[in-house]
């Protein structure tokens, strides 16, 4: 899954973007929340919430403080049923193309 426009094209529009340290520091722990934050799951997903959309997987996780313990093969399938994504890959790279555009301000 891609978003729904290239960010290289729309970034490449742009007269000026961000400067990357002004977006992201190296070695800063993005939160997970922040990434699969509330526009993206509601818009990609049946959940309003990352939280509510782990609540519901095949495991006995409730929020994303215990994502750690879904079983990867269970949560391909859980995805892939529940959401506009085939498996994992493809959900986690578009929610991370969603953040990048938010953070340089494209979307």
């Amino acid at each position: 899954m891609v978003l729904d426009r290239d960010l290289e094209t729309v970034a490449a529009k742009r007269d000026e973007l961000p400067n990357a340290d002004a977006v992201y520091e190296d070695g800063d722990e993005i939160p997970i929340t922040d990434v699969f934050d509330d526009a993206f799951v509601s818009e990609r997903t049946e959940f309003d919430t990352f939280d509510e959309l782990i609540a519901a997987s095949p495991s006995e996780a409730d929020s994303a403080e215990d994502l750690e313990t879904v079983p990867h093969g269970a949560w391909d399938e859980f995805v892939a049923e529940l959401t506009e994504f085939d498996d994992e890959e493809a959900f986690v790279l578009a929610a991370r193309d969603h953040w990048v555009a938010k953070q340089l301000e494209l979307a």
